[in-house]
């Protein structure tokens, strides 16, 4: 399990604004760069792990205008990356390249992630993107929404109290959001919590010297005093959930964020921050896999992984103004050379590239062509 420290590093790693670039320009970049490690013309086949998301279309297009061929489908939903996949990809292509990527919804009128908007719903409405990624949040987002409303401060004369819903002092629960209380309240001589006064549903403590500390600056109230709401920070807690270890199953999701949980609905916008994380972590474990594939040795492979930020269509437009947040990358040459870019370099990497792409298909032309072929019948 990640420490604290490492999560919070992991995630402050992933810049976002700074490095982002609209698909138009970030795809034909990523083929000429394709291109620079000596990959064929022609002979280079793509692939995509997306979600299974109609706002993924677009970036699929723009793969297969600037490609020349249609990817590979090698993602399940939510953005996670189907390994028992590698194989049979491998025989498709002489040079590949695979994308991983994450997405997240975006309304430029309201600034909000993890919404967006559908064209073809009746009332063009607004529903969650990405729908897995907001669906697996739910549960958590809740019990997060349930302990900030139930663990009140108060001072009384010159002290400084909590009070904890009994639930939230249950941590032998199988599931659900379970504090750090030695981070909370005070400690007797055994070093367990030493409640002060019992309540009907709760208790009373005097607040720990960590707990005070965290909460410098904060306008300790008289009586009853106030929940303690956004001022529950990742590290005081963090989740318990009976979910499926089972790799790309249906709780990989899950897997992949659970240690980053409080950080992730704690964050300004929660879906964006999931899809963050899983494209970090989806990276991490899907290079592992491309590494150890026997039917990628002797091939050249450029593995790219990122995010796709899904803005919603405006008056006239039919598809998304998706623009991609590149996060790492590993490539091998066929000669047993490997290596890997972090962010920063493979943003510099693929600045250096050209937006202009003489090797793209008109994909009008290429379906004219083949409405204008001679009919060939089945031998049913």
């Amino acid at each position: 399990m990640y420490g604290t420290g490492l999560i919070s590093n992991l995630l402050g790693a992933f810049h976002m604004a700074e490095v982002s670039m609209r698909y138009s320009r970030f795809v034909p970049r990523v083929y000429n760069l394709a291109r620079s490690l000596d990959f064929e013309q022609g002979k280079i086949t793509p692939s995509r792990a997306f979600c299974s998301d109609e706002s993924q279309g677009y970036p699929i297009i723009l793969i297969a205008k600037h490609f020349g061929t249609f990817p590979f489908n090698h993602g399940l939903v939510g953005g996670i990356v189907a390994t028992d996949r590698h194989g049979p990809y491998a025989q498709h292509g002489k040079d590949l390249f695979i994308i991983q990527a994450s997405h997240v919804g975006f309304d430029p009128e309201t600034q909000r992630f993890g919404v967006y908007r559908r064209l073809q719903t009746e009332n063009q409405r607004e529903t969650s993107n990405c729908g897995k990624i907001c669906g697996a949040l739910d549960w958590y987002l809740h019990e997060y929404e349930f302990a900030r409303n139930n663990i009140y401060l108060y001072k009384e004369e010159n002290e400084y109290k909590v009070v904890i819903d009994n639930q939230l002092l249950h941590l032998e629960r199988e599931q659900g959001l379970l504090l750090k209380l030695d981070r909370f309240v005070q400690l007797d001589a055994q070093g367990a919590p030493a409640p002060e006064q019992s309540l009907s549903t709760s208790k009373v403590f005097s607040v720990s010297p960590a707990l005070h500390e965290h909460l410098k600056g904060y306008n300790w109230e008289s009586g009853r005093g106030a929940p303690i709401g956004q001022h529950l920070h990742p590290d005081l807690f963090f989740f318990r959930r009976n979910i499926s270890h089972h790799s790309e199953g249906r709780d990989h999701l899950e897997k992949n964020l659970i240690n980053v949980m409080p950080y992730v609905v704690t964050s300004d916008w929660p879906a964006l921050t999931a899809a963050q994380a899983n494209t970090q972590v989806e990276f991490d474990r899907a290079f592992r896999t491309i590494v150890q594939e026997p039917a990628y040795k002797g091939k050249k492979v450029l593995f790219l992984s990122g995010l796709n930020v899904d803005i919603s269509p405006q008056d006239g437009q039919l598809f998304p103004l998706t623009k991609f947040i590149p996060w790492a990358a590993y490539v091998q040459d066929g000669q047993g050379n490997q290596e890997t870019w972090d962010q920063a370099e493979l943003f510099n990497r693929l600045k250096q590239q050209s937006t202009d792409n003489p090797d793209q298909v008109d994909l009008e032309k290429a379906i004219e062509t083949m409405e204008r072929a001679e009919e060939i019948r089945l031998p049913f």
